[in-house]
């Protein structure tokens, strides 16, 4: 198999998708003749023209709205917004119209798009580039919130997303893109999205996160392992809604022991969920109080001060030790 970036895993996805099925659009920003800001479609519109991969102007939410209705209609878009920080644009088309209209419509129609966007820092990049508000899509009714972690999950999920009957929300950590290689099948894979993946087997405390905090997490845990002689279970959730409860839970009861960790800011943050569902399923399993290590409740700062704002793996330790040295 062959060795790729999260660039190349998801560019490989779009292309065989396309070429798979010809109601698959990609649309955006630059995502043409560019190949996209970071060039995840790159070469795709030499290959499949102007007809199948648009540029757009820069107006998300016509960019949304365009693909709600190319949704509607029988198309299965794939729509690029550059930032994150920049589809509060489209909030409205995403929230009210693609979120709502299976609903609406008592199921008369469904809106099977991919809304795909670049989310989290360590890039040192501007403002309003670098937020991870996957809660705002989590926490709405209608809309899948899928976010991967690495090269070959990438691939696996975002093809499940485009071959899925509802609005499927893809973010893609910035700092991942070109992080790291994996070996990533030229075959057809997929990933069901809803499901979580145990990718650290361990019986001492259980690590939960996704996204671009996995790289320190696994860090953490080889760490703990080696210094500490503790164990540590990794649980990577790749789908924040519809959200598996299921292996994050049993994986407590196991362990007896928890700490939760992602780089959004903390207050409502998706680990305020998990560990209602921990409390809810796994109660009487806890050894000790739930840890959490977020991004904190503040904008996050620009260029070198953002490091301060990320969880590492030296806080993802100090917290699993806290945790393990505290009687529930």
């Amino acid at each position: 198999m062959a060795k790729m970036t999260m660039v190349q895993a998801l560019n490989l996805a779009l292309k065989q998708e396309m070429e798979k099925d010809d109601r698959v659009i990609v649309l955006g920003e630059d995502v043409g003749q560019d190949g996209g800001v970071f060039r995840v479609t790159e070469g795709l519109v030499d290959q499949f023209g102007e007809q199948r991969v648009l540029d757009t102007p820069l107006a998300e939410a016509g960019i949304v709205g365009m693909s709600i209705g190319m949704a509607a209609f029988g198309l299965r878009p794939v729509c690029e917004i550059q930032f994150s920080g920049f589809s509060y644009q489209a909030f409205h088309q995403t929230e009210n119209h693609a979120a709502r209209l299976r609903w609406r419509s008592q199921g008369r129609f469904s809106v099977p798009m991919v809304l795909r966007m670049p989310y989290s820092g360590g890039v040192r990049a501007l403002e309003h580039h670098s937020e991870s508000r996957e809660v705002y899509y989590a926490h709405t009714p209608g809309l899948k919130m899928v976010i991967p972690s690495g090269p070959r999950n990438a691939r696996a999920l975002l093809v499940s997303a485009i071959r899925d009957p509802d609005p499927v929300v893809f973010y893609e950590s910035k700092a991942l893109y070109r992080a790291f290689r994996e070996e990533v099948p030229e075959e057809e894979e997929t990933f069901p999205i809803g499901k979580s993946q145990i990718v650290r087997e361990g019986s001492d405390i259980t690590l939960v996160s996704y996204g671009s905090m996995m790289r320190p997490t696994l860090e953490a845990a080889e760490i703990l392992k080696e210094k500490e002689t503790v164990d540590a279970e990794v649980v990577d959730l790749l789908t924040l809604s519809p959200l598996d409860d299921s292996l994050f839970t049993e994986s407590v009861r196991k362990t007896g022991r928890a700490v939760i960790i992602h780089e959004a800011p903390r207050s409502y943050g998706p680990g305020a969920e998990i560990v209602s569902k921990l409390v809810d399923k796994s109660f009487y399993y806890l050894e000790a109080p739930i840890g959490r290590v977020t991004g904190f409740d503040v904008v996050i700062p620009l260029f070198s001060r953002e490091s301060h704002y990320i969880p590492n793996a030296q806080r993802i330790v100090r917290a699993a030790r806290n945790v393990l040295k505290t009687a529930a």
